[in-house]
């Protein structure tokens, strides 16, 4: 693999599915030979990226410290705001409100309501 390509294993799997329909294509085309050794590429190009491993996991560190970006969000009529939660324990969420770019976190999932603690602005409220 290049220095620079990134997440091969998804790469060659996607080129393979790619390869592998558009074979088809040309195959029930009426270009059977063109179609025929594109398809079979395809076959190659998939089972060589399913024979490699993911490179997309992250370990417990670099989930614990992810932060998102810290800006403002556009006005779009509404008040905007990002809520991000974890899926792994520990549940964790951030919540970042769009009219000052404050960042705040919560042990476990998205509050019912919230209310920047930087620019009082109420975020949302669940009925």
């Amino acid at each position: 693999m290049g220095e620079g390509m990134k997440n091969p294993r998804e790469n060659l799997l996607l080129s393979g599915i790619i390869c592998i329909v558009f074979g088809a294509f040309f195959f029930f085309g009426g270009l059977i030979s063109m179609g025929a050794i594109i398809s079979v590429s395809g076959i190659i190009l998939f089972i060589w990226g399913m024979t490699l491993r993911s490179d997309l996991s992250m370990t417990p560190a670099q989930i614990r410290d992810w932060t998102p970006s810290l800006e403002t969000l556009e006005e779009a009529g509404k008040i905007m705001y990002r809520v991000d939660t974890t899926l792994d324990e520990p549940k964790r969420t951030s919540i970042l409100c769009g009219v000052c770019a404050h960042l705040s976190w919560v042990d476990g999932p998205k509050p019912k309501a919230w209310s920047c603690q930087n620019c009082s602005q109420i975020l949302w409220e669940e009925e």
